[in-house]
């Protein structure tokens, strides 16, 4: 039973589990828009005041194609703030966190000549001037 335990009240465990919840109630928020705002308004355009009631009837079945495509609108709409919300700032964050530092310089400027020389020199090759460490 510790084990159990300890397993439900892992952070993964929890931060998933909240992850569901809100995913449910942010399906349930875009499927009440396509259903009561984006709908009617695709359906102004084409004549119909409402998808839902579209069906055809084949040997006393009733086929909701019109069910069908608010569903379907529904899932583009969640697929697209899934990827402009989630997966474009995610890729973003992880490209930016994956860019190597700098590499430490191998060379420096002499302060006498300005010449480009190695970083350890103790005296310029151009001018002979001594270099401090």
């Amino acid at each position: 039973m510790r084990g159990f335990k300890a397993f439900l009240l892992r952070g993964n465990v929890v931060d998933l589990a909240i992850a569901v919840v809100i995913g449910v109630a942010f399906g349930a928020v875009v499927t009440s828009f396509v259903k009561d705002l984006v709908t009617p308004l695709i359906a102004a355009l084409g004549g119909k005041p409402d998808f839902s009631n579209l069906y055809f009837t084949v040997n006393n079945s009733k086929f909701l194609y019109g069910d069908f495509i608010n569903v379907v609108i529904a899932f583009v709409i969640i697929a697209a703030v899934i990827y402009f919300f989630v997966v474009v700032p995610y890729t973003a964050l992880i490209e930016r966190s994956r860019k190597e530092p700098p590499a430490d310089p191998t060379t420096k400027k002499c302060p006498e000549c300005l010449s480009e020389i190695p970083i350890d020199a103790r005296k310029c090759a151009f001018c002979t001037s001594p270099q401090t460490a």
